[in-house]
């Protein structure tokens, strides 16, 4: 039978879990911007010391929502309260499933009283854009897709170019392509600032360390605001950063970019939403890779409070997912943390590709190490696992491997566990597994964020709330 939607792709597959695990949709891509533009050593290097240019505009889906309804259909699908959403503000969103689990998370614009955009990976977008074209609500959306990951030599349009300019010289360049001070932006608050000639929307936002803004606009106006922004850096170390390096700022800053979407189980919404997805949607094609493996799909299911978003449950009106996250709202939690891996354990996998005739460990890829849409590799004590880490990569300027997840309550700051690298029987038949052999590196629980840099200088948000 010919698929056509996500759940005639997992009727025909049988078992969830080794359909994923063996997906072949190969690796996760960052379109269309350049991979790098210096090297990623020094684009990594340059959010900390001088300043860089994150360039946005290909890699995240948005969904606009407009009408008298926008604003309940936010309410009934997400955990934060949307109570003192004003307008001119941004929120961190996060939609759960009926069983309280993450389906993702977005950047949500509140531009108008009834019109709304919301930025980031498909997961969240698609379920929101669901909740919007079958709740009854009065609304109208307007969905704007990721870039192709291979535009094979065809053109590339988007609705929005998207930039940010982040680092401890981020303000000066700001000042300078404004023409002189930038509004006091709040954090998380919206203005309009001057680059060059154009007036763009400005978010007060940061991914690497000191705040920074977010800036928007139309399109073909990009490449003139990209030009304004690097003549104002000249001087002040304004470092283009490309798709190698982008990522992985978030293992300094602590955000797990990519939990497995909480949908193959559930009750009638989430069965209603398998029906109404295409057989070739994100959920449909995406791949699980790592040493963790269960039979069981809701095994790779993460809360709220195990990403570190707890603080953002309110309970102040009815949600999808509200009842099953009130159950389990006192804890005990599973806690967000860095994995921080031994520079001895991690040499001796790199030193396994250069001794031929002897078994190689699973590659260990830098900057960024997750050769699989979402990764779940199993984290050891004492024979038990204890936790589970599931974004990797390497940081320059920590001079580190590390990676992101979360660990049992009682698991503490400091100890020494035992991370399993590598997949079962040599590996599955995702493309982006060679044929390897399992060993073990032991990793510091360490804080989150990782960075002293954003646990001393970042606003008030989940990344300090810990």
């Amino acid at each position: 039978m010919t698929a056509k939607t996500l759940q005639d792709v997992l009727d025909n597959a049988g078992n969830v879990v080794r359909h994923l695990r063996n997906s072949r949709i190969g690796a996760y891509v960052y379109p269309v911007v350049a991979p790098e533009f210096t090297n990623w050593r020094d684009e990594q290097r340059a959010w900390r010391e001088t300043a860089v240019l994150f360039d946005q505009s290909h890699h995240m889906a948005e969904l606009a929502i407009e009408g008298p309804d926008a604003e309940r259909l936010l309410s009934d699908t997400i955990i934060n309260s949307v109570a003192n959403w004003q307008v001119g503000r941004a929120k961190h969103v996060v939609p759960v499933s009926s069983s309280g689990h993450v389906i993702g998370d977005v950047i949500g614009f509140r531009d108008d009283a009834m019109r709304f955009n919301l930025v980031g990976r498909a997961p969240s977008v698609t379920w929101l854009q669901f909740h919007a074209e079958t709740g009854g609500y009065d609304v109208v959306i307007n969905r704007d897709d990721r870039s192709p990951a291979r535009p094979m030599g065809r053109p590339v349009t988007r609705r929005h170019y998207r930039f940010q300019v982040q680092g401890p010289n981020a303000p000066e360049v700001l000042n300078r392509a404004n023409g002189g001070p930038v509004p006091d932006i709040k954090f998380f608050h919206m203005d309009r600032i001057r680059v060059g000639k154009r007036r763009v929307k400005a978010l007060r936002h940061g991914m690497a360390g000191t705040p920074g803004l977010e800036l928007w606009g139309p399109y073909e106006e990009g490449e003139e605001v990209r030009a304004a922004l690097i003549e104002a850096g000249d001087g002040l170390g304004l470092t283009q950063v490309g798709s190698r390096a982008y990522a992985s700022n978030t293992l300094e800053s602590g955000w797990i970019p990519s939990p497995l979407p909480a949908i193959y189980t559930g009750g009638e919404i989430e069965a209603a939403y398998r029906r109404w997805m295409p057989a070739n949607s994100y959920e449909a094609t995406g791949s699980i890779g790592g040493s963790f493996v269960s039979d069981d799909i809701e095994d790779y299911y993460c809360t709220p409070y195990d990403l570190g978003y707890g603080f953002y449950v309110k309970f102040d009106r009815d949600f999808v997912g509200r009842a099953a996250l009130e159950k389990i709202h006192d804890g005990p939690h599973r806690r967000k943390v860095t994995f921080e891996w031994n520079p001895e354990d991690v040499a001796r996998v790199h030193a396994s590709h250069l001794e031929p005739g002897r078994p190689n460990h699973k590659t260990i890829d830098i900057p960024i190490s997750n050769y699989a849409s979402t990764s779940a590799d199993r984290v050891m004590k004492d024979g038990r696992i204890v936790g589970i880490s599931m974004f990797a990569g390497y940081s320059y300027n920590e001079r580190a491997q590390l990676s992101l997840g979360f660990v049992e309550p009682d698991i503490e700051e400091n100890e020494i566990l035992t991370l399993v690298w590598g997949e079962e029987n040599g590996g599955t038949a995702k493309t982006t597994v060679e044929r390897h052999e399992q060993t073990e590196i032991r990793v510091r629980v360490a804080k989150v964020p990782y960075s002293a840099t954003v646990r001393d200088d970042y606003a008030d948000s989940w990344r300090t709330r810990q």
